[in-house]
């Protein structure tokens, strides 16, 4: 049956006790989600492909973690399915997790290229990353949530080939879309094929998966406008007001920060966002709005 809140109107927001995965959590806003949700009691295991980086990121998650929270990692490719196949076995059993409550998808590449330059094999490499690993993740973490997170005195309904799943479990699943997905650049779009077009899949795969795993799983994106992550560091000006500029136009006059998706993917993670589902959230500053 679908769920509706009943609970404690203070604990609408909670999220500690709950356990979440989050793809591409070694740097940007795959850690900041993980130090957000670490220091509001959630546990967490971060994947990405650099174990050193893992390794750095989970000391900076531990350093804010609330008592009682774990916090772990799993190097590896979210593209493979195998690995995917295998981060389920891992995150959920007694070694990992316990269990999955949240997917958090954040991985993703980009590269500029204008049409008469597109390097075909690095526009396919952007699809894999950028959508096919959105795409396992959620089939695989969304389905055992799905099958596994039934209520006391639920039981566990075998599938059948062919037809959707009997089974009502509960579980948010939040995937990092861009403005880029519902919006070209202006001035001759520059270089954005690429990334234009595997964001704008990312919305419609968001869309699909809470049809698809309705009624108790919220599947829903963030669409951020630019950012400051590190990645960033070295193309935007060094210059905090300087950076800002770039964005005077906007309502909040100013470019993104990693703690600018922090909220809103708490918000997605909790209670409060029962009833929000197939839907992109923009942390923008207004640049959908007023453009």
């Amino acid at each position: 049956m679908p769920k509706v809140y009943t609970g404690d109107l203070t604990k609408l927001f909670d999220i500690s006790g709950k356990k979440a995965v989050i793809f591409g959590g070694a740097g940007g806003f795959g850690e900041a989600i993980a130090e957000g949700y670490a220091a509001n009691g959630c546990s967490v295991c971060i994947s990405s492909r650099s174990e050193e980086k893992l390794k750095e990121a989970t000391a900076k998650i531990e350093a804010k973690a609330a008592p009682g929270v774990k916090v772990m990692y799993l190097a590896g490719d979210a593209g493979d399915e195998e690995f995917v196949k295998k981060a389920v076995e891992i995150v959920t059993g007694p070694e990992g997790l316990g269990g999955c409550d949240i997917l958090v998808n954040t991985q993703g590449i980009n590269k500029k290229m204008f049409s008469w330059e597109i390097d075909t094999e690095y526009f396919e490499k952007m699809l894999h990353t950028n959508i096919t690993s959105l795409m396992l993740t959620c089939k695989y973490f969304g389905n055992w949530m799905k099958d596994h997170n039934l209520e006391p005195g639920e039981a566990y309904a075998e599938p059948e080939s062919g037809k959707p799943t009997p089974n009502h479990g509960y579980g948010k699943i939040i995937n990092f879309g861009s403005v880029r997905g519902i919006r070209i650049v202006g001035n001759g779009g520059m270089g954005n094929v690429g990334y234009n077009t595997t964001k704008g899949a990312v919305e419609m795969l968001t869309k699909a998966y809470a049809a698809d795993l309705r009624p108790n799983i919220q599947v829903n994106a963030i669409g951020p406008n630019i950012t400051y992550t590190p990645m960033m560091v070295g193309l935007l000006p060094p210059d905090e007001q300087t950076r800002n500029n770039i964005a005077a136009a906007l309502p909040a006059q100013r470019i993104g920060y990693e703690i600018d998706v922090v909220g809103p993917a708490i918000f997605l993670a909790s209670a409060a966002s029962d009833m929000v589902t197939a839907t992109t959230i923009y942390p923008d500053g207004g640049l959908v709005a007023t453009s």
